[in-house]
């Protein structure tokens, strides 16, 4: 595999959508530079919001993620992936439904990435996090 930015970009949001979470978590360095778009207290509703350091955490986000959403009604798209050296940014939109309650929601994300040596070494996601939590919050 190549280690351009945009050839480790495509790959993870590949691996990403296939659900592979083992995969995926192969594309990152340790310790990573994790960043959810989330007050430092998270939310009680939202259970994978948490600092993330290694290839385990990242794992262990992706498989939360889907653990509470219905992948089946995953309609995440990516709209843009600009690079710039090792710096990539994707724009795009996360189309999701709680699997306990059926709420679906949408919202616009950029996340930010880099890549060093064929590894993500900074993972920076800015998300509509009240969307997300009320969505989730929804199913109590």
């Amino acid at each position: 595999m190549s280690n351009d930015t945009r050839d480790i970009v495509e790959e993870l949001l590949r691996r990403m959508a296939e659900g592979d979470h083992d995969r995926t978590a192969e594309l990152f360095a340790e310790p990573i530079d994790w960043q959810l778009d989330w007050p430092a207290e998270g939310h009680p509703a939202v259970p994978w919001i948490r600092p993330r350091s290694s290839r385990a955490d990242v794992a262990d986000h992706f498989r939360s993620l889907e653990a509470h959403h219905v992948p089946e009604l995953n309609g995440t798209s990516v709209t843009r992936i600009l690079v710039d050296g090792a710096h990539a940014v994707v724009f795009g939109e996360i189309v999701q439904t709680v699997r306990d309650g059926g709420t679906a929601y949408t919202s616009p994300f950029a996340l930010h990435l880099t890549v060093e040596d064929g590894l993500v070494t900074l993972y920076h996601i800015y998300e509509d996090s009240l969307t997300v939590a009320r969505a989730l919050s929804a199913q109590a």
